[in-house]
């Protein structure tokens, strides 16, 4: 028995390494100058020729180009597209399970709608509280100024005064319409992750129903009672 499963092996070697002759190398140079060898015709090299060479290295045969270079750079324009298509879409559903993990029903997103809303309203109400504070000390400078015959006559001090509540003012005002706009950018954010989270929800719905028909359908029957 030991001599004959020697013999099998020693023929499946010889067997292999005939095979590895009888099929040759092939040899080329690629675009870049770099000399590749491979047991089979190689795709870098599919707008050039590859010689084909024997055991000897001597050239058994000359294989000519399978693509010109103009084929061979559409072929790995398209691949480029489909790989950025690929990871694109590894990217959504990477993001979609996120998305879930977030928000796993509706009362979540909804919670967090409002409080992102809230925080912004409440800079507004900072901003018109201030604004309302800088009002009362104007009127104070207006008081002031009473004194004085024309603005021209305003203590330098007074003067500097009126410029810092107004500058203050226009500060505030500005922070109000930016945060109205959030509050715009806000909802618009939620209501794109509301409709896209309803799909999220409805097809996972759908297969933890699928899952618990299949688990059902393969369950054992239970044994009839008896005695």
């Amino acid at each position: 028995m030991a001599r004959l499963l020697h013999v099998s092996v020693l023929a499946a070697l010889l067997g292999a390494a005939a095979a590895s002759q009888a099929g040759g190398i092939y040899v080329c140079v690629d675009a870049k100058g770099r000399r590749l060898t491979s047991d089979r015709p190689m795709a870098e090299c599919a707008d050039r020729e590859q010689k084909e060479m024997n055991a000897s290295g001597t050239v058994r045969r000359t294989v000519p180009p399978s693509m010109t270079a103009a084929e061979r750079a559409a072929h790995e324009e398209a691949q480029r597209r489909q790989n950025d298509e690929r990871l694109r879409q590894q990217e959504e559903r990477r993001m979609e399970r996120a998305l879930l993990v977030r928000y796993p029903d509706q009362a979540v997103h909804d919670a967090e709608r409002a409080n992102a809303l809230t925080a912004a309203q409440d800079l507004i109400a900072v901003a018109h509280k201030r604004m309302a504070d800088l009002r009362k000390e104007r009127k104070a400078l207006e008081a002031e100024a009473e004194f004085y015959k024309t603005p021209a006559q305003w203590p330098a001090k007074l003067k500097r005064q009126f410029e810092e509540v107004d500058h203050q003012v226009a500060l505030q005002q500005r922070q109000v319409v930016q945060q109205e706009e959030e509050k715009k950018r806000i909802a618009r954010r939620f209501d794109e992750e509301l409709a896209r989270l309803k799909v999220l929800w409805a097809k996972r719905q759908a297969g933890m129903a699928t899952a618990a028909a299949a688990g059902t359908t393969t369950a054992p029957a239970a044994a009839p009672g008896g005695r």
